[in-house]
């Protein structure tokens, strides 16, 4: 288990990966329709635990657009990071955010997701998450 997991111990491949996380942290902030589908496999497949079935590439891309809440801040605390083959990667992380809906008071939310990568050329595009907020 890697509780403990300290950026500057992993691999140069590693740190590729959780510098990725990291950018669609950032990209869901810019809100960017076109940036945040093309991090996506068009045969991309998620689930946030609390839906009753996973998502595909669409509803990813609309999540964080139009009504959704804009991501104002984030922290992300990885908690394990792995690289299969230099195709396939891992990532378990927590996070926390503040998030302002439309109209309404920012709020903060937490949890634990998990995403699974696939290395195309020199770039990891996301194949699936599934993770959920800590409360809902």
């Amino acid at each position: 288990m890697m509780s403990d997991l300290r950026v500057y111990d992993l691999s140069p491949e590693q740190q590729d990966l959780w510098k990725r996380v990291n950018d669609l942290w950032s990209l869901s902030m810019e809100r960017n329709a076109e940036k945040i589908r093309s991090t996506l496999h068009p045969r991309y497949m998620g689930w946030d635990m609390n839906s009753p079935v996973p998502h595909d590439r669409e509803t990813a891309v609309q999540s964080v657009l139009g009504d959704s809440p804009v991501v104002v801040d984030y922290q992300l605390r990885p908690l394990s990071i792995e690289v299969y083959d230099h195709v396939a990667g891992i990532v378990h992380y927590t996070y926390s955010a503040t998030v302002a809906p439309k109209g309404a008071t920012s709020f903060r939310v937490s949890g634990k997701w998990t995403e699974i990568y696939l290395k195309q050329g020199d770039q990891w595009v996301m194949i699936g998450v599934s993770g959920r907020p800590d409360h809902v």
